[in-house]
C-alpha cells in the first residue's frame, strides 16, 4: 500500500511540471530526464500614481478576451482588529458585496454577471482584498463596479443580520474542531500580545457587528493612499489607467491613517498548552515559534526549508509520520510570513496512543534540519518542486495579478514576480542547513496538543511541563 501511495502522488506531481520533493520516492529508470526549467515570463508592468495616492499596476496579456483587477488596501485585515473582536475584518470582507450606496446584493451579483465575470472579497492578516473579473470589452464597467464595492458599501441591516447568524454558526462548527482550537492556542503562543495573534474569528466579532461599526471601521480602514489596484488581461495601459481614474480618482481618504500592525516578535518563551477535549480518540498537535517577514533576508531559504521539512506529500514529516510510522494521515510544516513577521510550525493529527511518540519524531526531524545538510538530490527535487509549483499557480492572468496584490500587501516588490524562482534555485544545502540551526531548533519550539487529558497526559511529560486549559 506504501509503495502505491508513493508512486501515485509522484505521478501526479511529473504530471503538475515537477519532482516529488523528498528522500523516499524512487521513480522508475525508464522515466525520460526532466526537461529543462522554464522560467516564469515576467510581464512588463506598467505603473502610476493616481493624484489621491492609490498606486496602479497594470498587466497587459494576450490570451482569453478577459481582464482581471484586484484591489489591495493595506492595514484593514485582521491584524487590524480590536483583540477581543478578532475576526472582524473577514466579516466585514465578506459584507463589501452585499450592498452599495446604489445596488442591492442580488443587483451586484447580476450586474457582475452582466459583464461576463464575478467580484468578491477577502481578508488576510495585513489586509483586505477586492477583486473581480469581466469580458475585456466590458473591463471599465468592472472597475467601475469594483470602485463602488470598495468605497461605497452601505451595509443593509437584513444582510448584516444574516451574516452575524451565519457567523455565529459557523463559529460553533470550528470551535467543535480541535484543529481551531490547537491553531488559536499556537498564534497566541508565538505571538503573544501582537495583533499576528488574533486573526480567527471570536464571538467578540460577531457580537461587534452592526452597520454602524461596519461603516466606521471601512471608513478609518479603506484609503487610497493604502491601497493598491492590479489590472491584468487584454487592455492596453492607457485605457487601463483612464478607467482606473474613472472609478477611483475621486476616492479621498478621511482622517488619519490608522497605524499598521508593528514589528512582531522574532523570539517567545516556548510554552505548552494542553487544551481539554474529553472523551477525544486523537491528539491534534501543533508546534511554532516566531520567524520572519516575507522582506527578511531568510525569507526565501527559509521557504525552501520549510518545503523539505514539511511541504509537500514526500516532506520528511509526511514521509516519518505518516508512511514510516503510520501515526497521522498527515503531517505538515513549514513557514508563514507576513508583512511585520511570520512563524514556523508543524502540525498533525494523531491516535491518543502514540501522542508522545509523535511529539518526539517532531523534535527529531526539527533537529535534523539544522545538524546535517540535506542531500544533493532531495534539495534538488524540493527546488523542483517549489518552482514548478510557483510557475503553474501563476499561469493565469487572475493568480498573477492575486500574486502581485499579496505580495505588494507584505511588503514585496513587484519584481519579486520573476525573482521567486530564481531565488529558490539559488539556494545551498549549506543555507538550508543553516535555517534549520536558526529556527528549527525543537528547544524553541512552543507545543499545543488538542486531546483527553486522560489518555495523553502522562505521554507529555518528557517533553515539557503542560499548562491544562479548556480553550
Amino acid at each position: 500500500m506504501k509503495k502505491i501511495t508513493t508512486l501515485a502522488f509522484a505521478v501526479a506531481a511529473l504530471l503538475a511540471g515537477g519532482a516529488v520533493a523528498g528522500p523516499a520516492t524512487e521513480l522508475p529508470k525508464e522515466l525520460p530526464p526532466f526537461a529543462p526549467d522554464k522560467p516564469l515570463p515576467v510581464p512588463q508592468i506598467e505603473k502610476k500614481v493616481l493624484a489621491n495616492g492609490l498606486e496602479v499596476w497594470v498587466v497587459p496579456r494576450d490570451g482569453l478576451p478577459r481582464v482581471d483587477a484586484v484591489l489591495a488596501v493595506r492595514g484593514a485585515g485582521l491584524a487590524a482588529d480590536d483583540a477581543n473582536a478578532s475576526g472582524f475584518a473577514g466579516l466585514l470582507a465578506g459584507l463589501l458585496s452585499e450592498g452599495t450606496a446604489k445596488r442591492s446584493s442580488r443587483e451586484i451579483a447580476e450586474a457582475a454577471q452582466g459583464l461576463g465575470g464575478s467580484v468578491g472579497a477577502g481578508a488576510s492578516a495585513d489586509g483586505i482584498s477586492v477583486f473581480g473579473n469581466a469580458l475585456a470589452s466590458r473591463a471599465p464597467e468592472m472597475l467601475a463596479l469594483l470602485g463602488e464595492i470598495a468605497r461605497t458599501p452601505s451595509f443593509p441591516e437584513g444582510e448584516v443580520r444574516l451574516a452575524q447568524a451565519n457567523a455565529a454558526q459557523g463559529l460553533k462548527a470550528q470551535e467543535a474542531q480541535p484543529g481551531f482550537k490547537a491553531e488559536r492556542a499556537l498564534q497566541q503562543a508565538v505571538y503573544g500580545d501582537h495583533a499576528y495573534a488574533n486573526t480567527t474569528l471570536s464571538e467578540g466579532a460577531i457580537a461587534a457587528l452592526s452597520p454602524q461599526a461596519l461603516k466606521a471601521a471601512h471608513a478609518a480602514r479603506f484609503r487610497p493612499d493604502r491601497a493598491l489596484l492590479v489590472i491584468a488581461g487584454r487592455i492596453a495601459p492607457a485605457d487601463a489607467f483612464e478607467a482606473a481614474e474613472t472609478a477611483f480618482g475621486d476616492w479621498h481618504a478621511t482622517g488619519a491613517a490608522p497605524p499598521l500592525a508593528a514589528g512582531a516578535p522574532r523570539d517567545a518563551k516556548p510554552s505548552y498548552v494542553l487544551i481539554d477535549r474529553p472523551g477525544s480518540v486523537q491528539s491534534a498537535i501543533r508546534l511554532g515559534r516566531p520567524a520572519v517577514a516575507a522582506t527578511d533576508a531568510d525569507y526565501v531559504p527559509l521557504q525552501l526549508a520549510g518545503t523539505v521539512l514539511g511541504g509537500s506529500f514526500s516532506s520528511r514529516l509526511m514521509q516519518n509520520l505518516r508512511e514510516d510510522k503510520g501515526y497521522t494521515y498527515g503531517a505538515r510544516g513549514g513557514l508563514n510570513a507576513m508583512r511585520a513577521g511570520g512563524r514556523v510550525s508543524a502540525s498533525a493529527d494523531v491516535r491518543n496512543e502514540v501522542t508522545g511518540a509523535a511529539i518526539q519524531e517532531f523534535a527529531s526531524e526539527l533537529r535534523r534540519m539544522g545538524v546535517e545538510p540535506v542531500p544533493a538530490r532531495e534539495l534538488d527535487d524540493t527546488k523542483r518542486y517549489v518552482a514548478g509549483g510557483y510557475l503553474i499557480n501563476n499561469q493565469m492572468q487572475g493568480a498573477v495579478a492575486a500574486t502581485l496584490a499579496n505580495n505588494w500587501l507584505v511588503g514585496l516588490p513587484a519584481e519579486f514576480l520573476g525573482e521567486y524562482v530564481p531565488k529558490i534555485r539559488a539556494v545551498d544545502a549549506a543555507q538550508v542547513q543553516a535555517m534549520g540551526q536558526k529556527y528549527f531548533d525543537p528547544k524553541s519550539m512552543s507545543i499545543v496538543v488538542v486531546g483527553d487529558p486522560k489518555a495523553v497526559a502522562e505521554q507529555l511529560k518528557p517533553h515539557g511541563t503542560f499548562e491544562t486549559r479548556t480553550k
